[in-house]
């Protein structure tokens, strides 16, 4: 669930939001070769080239690309996806990179489930969002909870569905889109504890399915712990 996305088929808006979510992300991996770009998201090679490397937690790796990107420049990692095909291609690139597990630890886990066993000077989590059942503010404030002093948090998500979707009628949880201050709300992360260095909505320019081209809305949260 990170990365640059290969043009999404919207077809999967209507996946049944029930399914066991392991299963739904198992058969998502499995039904094409890549579904993610494998690029950076470039809202994070942007923010976090200026930080000082440490340990980084990325939330919902999918294939890997924002792991990566860390690793060549300097973080230790820990990987995180519910995938076992996601992981499984994640540490087929960064052997293919030459990246070794000391640089990124991979894990194929269900983050509902996972607990952070260690503090992490960056918790990045882009594009977390489920058309199943996700429970993302528990997520996101256990992993926020294990960031160490002057680390920060980094949060990029879907905060509009694309124009092209406009005549889908899917029901899932991509229908569930947040502002950057909703985001900071469902956190709790008040200024008393956090630094909010950027708290907005950006456009992207992107190309659908069916080659159309449009506008995404972005939201855009970087916090540090004071």
């Amino acid at each position: 669930m990170t990365g640059m996305p290969i043009p999404h088929d919207p077809r999967h808006h209507n996946e049944p939001t029930h399914e066991d979510p392991t299963r739904f992300w198992e058969r998502r991996y499995a039904e094409s070769h890549q579904v993610w770009s494998g690029r950076v998201n470039s809202v994070l090679a942007e923010l976090v080239a200026g930080f000082g490397p440490g340990r980084a937690l990325d939330l919902g790796c999918g294939e890997g690309g924002d792991s990566l990107w860390l690793a060549q420049h300097g973080w230790e990692v820990t990987a995180v996806d519910i995938s076992t095909v996601a992981i499984a291609r994640g540490q087929a690139a960064a052997a293919a990179a030459g990246i070794g597990p000391e640089r990124v630890h991979w894990v194929a886990a269900d983050l509902t489930d996972w607990t952070p066993s260690s503090d992490y000077e960056l918790v990045s989590a882009c594009f977390l969002q489920s058309p199943v059942e996700l429970d993302r503010s528990r997520i996101l404030r256990a992993a926020a909870s294990r960031i160490a002093p002057g680390g920060h948090l980094l949060i990029v998500s879907h905060a509009a569905p694309p124009p092209w979707a406009s005549g889908l009628s899917g029901h899932d949880h991509h229908r569930v889109f947040f502002t950057p201050q909703q985001e900071v709300e469902a956190l709790g992360a008040t200024e008393g504890d956090w630094e909010h260095l950027i708290v907005e909505t950006r456009q992207r320019t992107a190309t659908g399915p069916d080659g159309q081209v449009g506008e995404l809305d972005d939201a855009i949260v970087l916090l540090r712990r004071k």
